[in-house]
């Protein structure tokens, strides 16, 4: 990106830099940026699949946790690739990494709604509320000059390791009576209900505290 600040502010960002940094030193030079970023796409649409799938059998909660782990590499090495060789793709990245960041995350959640866990209207819900943010961050970076991958510090990295967790505990309901098996959707309906109401509060603070910020940066002519 040109003439803007990065501000990796996530909890993971630090051991996450110094890992993909030195995995990328590592990758042979005819591996390039963008096949990276259509590794990550296949990560996305493998998880996609898998949770879509999960309803005819729990294992592929674990092939979606795989999957998801194949979108982290594919989607934060391939930025990291082009710094540690010198070549960053300053715009087309930038503009790269939105589209396809969008992509995946439509492709994970219609997945997640299409699970005998999650309501698909809920899981739309989080879809929309989710790519908000990101467009979010993307508005504050273009007008403020300054790049976050996160809000607070909670960024892609710890939403997937979330999204992990749920997997394992999901599949560990296998194990339930099927009275408490029955009692699973609904409370994975909370959560998402609870992750959505988050999102909707974080958003509206983030977007008070830019209105007041650019009103002290460009006041409005008085008439």
């Amino acid at each position: 990106m040109e003439d803007k600040t990065r501000e990796l502010t996530f909890l993971l960002a630090e051991p996450e830099r110094r890992l993909l940094r030195a995995i990328a030193a590592r990758l042979p030079s005819w591996i390039r940026s963008n096949h990276l970023t259509g590794l990550g796409v296949a990560g996305a649409l493998g998880a996609g699949v898998s949770y879509a799938l999960s309803g005819a059998s729990l294992g592929w909660l674990g092939i979606a946790s795989v999957m998801l782990m194949v979108n982290w590499f594919g989607d934060s090495l391939d930025g990291t690739l082009a710094r540690v060789r010198h070549h960053e793709r300053p715009r087309y990245g930038y503009y790269l990494d939105h589209i396809v960041d969008a992509f995946n995350t439509a492709v994970v959640g219609i997945g997640i709604g299409l699970s005998p866990f999650v309501r698909v209207e809920v899981a739309l819900i989080l879809v929309i509320l989710y790519l908000t943010l990101s467009i979010n961050i993307y508005l504050e970076s273009s007008v403020f000059g300054v790049f976050r991958l996160a809000y607070g510090r909670l960024g892609p990295t710890e939403v997937r390791l979330l999204l992990i967790l749920g997997n394992v505990l999901l599949a560990m309901s296998g194990f339930l009576s099927a009275a408490w098996q029955r009692a699973v959707p609904l409370v994975a309906n909370a959560g998402a209900g609870f992750l959505v109401l988050a999102m909707l509060v974080v958003l509206s603070i983030r977007f008070g505290n830019n209105l007041r910020r650019l009103a002290k940066l460009e006041p409005l002519p008085r008439l």
